[in-house]
């Protein structure tokens, strides 16, 4: 039986994931915008920053170390209650080429398992997300194999970061049951189901309460939704 919750914890992903500067004249992009935003959330009431950082002549998304230190480092300078959540979600995308599939094309992001996680065991930040997602994501592919998201999980533990479940579709959760089971993850487990990408997750209530009904009894959950599903989720 899942007991009512007396608090709520709002988390604030500042920039998003994929977000591009053309769909959005107010995307922070520099470590100091995104930092400066991430300390207007907390003015507003977020406990939680979620942290992507963006190339700032371009506002691509980036792994660059250096950005990720420059933002924390703005953000613990004046706020050191605030819980830093730090993506690892980039260098899991496949782009193949078309008459040559086996071959990466330009866009391809796909990354060695420990640099993706290289800034988190840097920084060490309170949170940080772990995708379980292998799945087409608009024209692209992006992989999260069971190996991979074990030995990123390794170096989150050792960092002494929380991972972030992220699920985006049922097949996730089949695999987060595994590595609780053999330990990789730690209970209770930190849940974010992530819908409205084209081709996982719908956003609806129905998924939601699928998608609750299929986590272990002690999770903690919450519900993101993507694009056009963000207001949407947020009521439910």
């Amino acid at each position: 039986m899942r007991q009512p919750r007396d608090k709520i914890f709002i988390t604030c992903a500042v920039t998003g994931n994929l977000t591009t500067p053309d769909q959005t004249p107010h995307l922070p992009i520099t470590p100091e915008q995104i930092a400066d935003a991430c300390l207007g959330a907390a003015d507003a009431g977020a406990a939680i920053v979620h942290i992507h950082v963006r190339e700032p002549g371009s506002g691509k998304p980036s792994m660059e170390l250096g950005y990720y230190r420059d933002v924390v480092e703005r953000i613990r300078a004046r706020n050191t209650q605030l819980i830093l959540n730090i993506t690892t979600g980039p260098g899991g995308r496949f782009v193949p080429l078309p008459d040559e599939p086996r071959i990466a094309a330009p866009g391809t992001t796909l990354m060695v398992p420990e640099q993706r996680v290289e800034h988190i065991a840097v920084l060490r930040p309170e949170i940080c997300t772990i995708d379980l997602n292998t799945m087409n994501s608009g024209k692209e592919v992006v992989i999260n194999t069971p190996g991979n998201v074990r030995r990123m999980a390794k170096v989150m533990r050792e960092a002494g970061a929380k991972p972030e479940v992220e699920l985006f579709d049922s097949g996730d959760i089949a695999l987060m049951h595994d590595l609780l089971k053999d330990e990789t993850l730690e209970s209770p487990p930190l849940c974010s189901f992530v819908m409205g990408v084209r081709y996982g997750f719908q956003a609806s209530p129905e998924t939601v309460l699928y998608a609750r009904g299929l986590l272990p009894a002690d999770a903690e959950f919450t519900a993101i939704g993507i694009g056009k599903a963000a207001f949407t989720a947020v009521a439910q």
